[in-house]
């Protein structure tokens, strides 16, 4: 049974930074994509940024210079670190993992930043 869990998220100002991270089960981790998405309120999910088994990243283009997502192999982890927070970075944040045909989710970490 594939399990994710986020955790990290929090209230922050506007320049602060946040640490989010995912804990995930039941999947050989080390080959497969992990992925962070948000969905800010009134808005559509989005894809935030992803990371391959062999660590090559993909960020979207509004958070790049600002968030580094990263993976701990032997853990079962991944994290995204974010940087020089905006407001428009409000958003539930989930970690996402496809496999087996099959799309798994968290159930998401709150990141609020306030102005």
């Amino acid at each position: 049974q594939v399990q994710l869990v986020e955790s990290g998220g929090g209230l922050v100002q506007a320049g602060g930074s946040l640490r989010l991270s995912c804990a995930a089960s039941g999947i050989i981790f080390r080959l497969k994509t992990m992925n962070w998405y948000r969905q800010g309120p009134g808005k559509q999910r989005e894809s935030v940024a992803s990371i391959s088994g062999g660590g090559t990243t993909n960020y979207v283009d509004s958070v790049k210079g600002r968030f580094t997502i990263s993976r701990d192999n032997a853990k079962n982890m991944v994290y995204l670190q974010m940087n020089s927070l905006k407001p428009e970075d409000t958003a539930v944040y989930y970690c996402n993992c496809d496999t087996g045909g099959s799309s798994y989710w968290g159930r998401g970490t709150q990141v609020t930043v306030s102005s």
